[in-house]
């Protein structure tokens, strides 16, 4: 499937800002599951925007702008040729080893609630780790409420179980939670997901991109699991940026120096091309 994602990002200061710095995760890598066909990422200000790779591998981008800066629009365009892997994730950059995916954060740390949930959701799986990680992503689908709240903070684990509700980044750090309670080294992963025809009832990739989370599996590796939509990836979903929750694999972090309150807008839209899109598209750029 060839995947096409178009992504525009605005931030408003009021009064300007003295000036700002930006990282941007926004750029795909090839795995075996997924080919970069193309990516360009454009900035409507005169900035410095300098690529690097994060300590996790991801593809970085630096933006830094000097002031007064009272507006700045991020514009990211590509496609990706995705394959079907059964949500397994092979050919990525692996800096660290499994173990170190066993570390609490703030947003990932497993308290008492979130600990018997782990237990009683995965009951069922015993000792086998991949029917476990199942149970897990279907219990989160089944008993939380979807609210994507457009420009809300990511909720920890402990919040959204408390809430009975969240978005799929909460939903991402739910599991991952769980998951390193029950000794199994879990991820947050950033990135986007086509949602299908219209009408379809696939969640998240509107206009936020989309989260979901890796859990490894001792004889497979790294295994990708969507608790929002209860599916492992399966060539609908592009990877960008991976980390230990969702400050680590954000789109978009920054500072800004002076000026008023920050105000954004994202606009995303993610399509399948059909197969004469993307024939023609492969002659364009020959």
């Amino acid at each position: 499937m060839r995947i096409r994602v178009s992504q525009q990002m605005t931030y408003r200061y009021a009064p300007g800002a003295k000036s700002l710095i930006q990282t941007l995760r926004l750029t795909p890598r090839n795995t075996e599951s997924q080919f970069v066909v193309n990516w360009r990422i454009d900035v409507d200000v005169d900035g410095r925007l300098r690529p690097v790779e994060d300590a996790f591998a991801n593809l970085t981008h630096v933006l830094s702008v000097a002031g007064p800066v009272e507006q700045v629009t991020v514009n990211v365009q590509g496609t990706v040729e995705t394959f079907d892997s059964a949500g397994v994730v092979r050919g990525a950059v692996e800096r660290f080893p499994e173990s170190l995916y066993l570390r609490d954060t703030p947003l990932t740390e497993a308290g008492e609630a979130v600990q018997a949930f782990a237990e009683e959701a995965t009951a069922a799986g015993q000792d086998d780790r991949l029917a476990r990680m199942h149970l897990l992503m279907a219990a989160i689908h089944q008993r939380f409420d979807y609210d994507a709240s457009e420009n809300r903070t990511a909720l920890s684990a402990a919040e959204t179980l408390s809430r009975g509700a969240g978005a799929c980044q909460d939903f991402a750090h739910l599991f991952i939670a769980a998951a390193r309670h029950l000794s199994v080294p879990a991820r947050y992963v950033s990135g986007y997901v086509w949602r299908g025809e219209p009408g379809s009832k696939e969640r998240g990739g509107g206009d936020a991109g989309h989260a979901w989370a890796e859990a490894h599996i001792a004889g497979l590796g790294w295994v990708a699991f969507d608790p929002a939509n209860k599916i492992c990836p399966a060539g609908a979903h592009v990877r960008v940026a991976a980390g230990l929750d969702q400050l680590g694999a954000a789109p978009v972090r920054g500072a800004q120096y002076g000026g008023g309150e920050e105000r954004m807008e994202v606009r995303v839209a993610v399509d399948a091309l059909e197969p004469s899109q993307s024939q023609s598209q492969s002659q364009s750029q020959s």
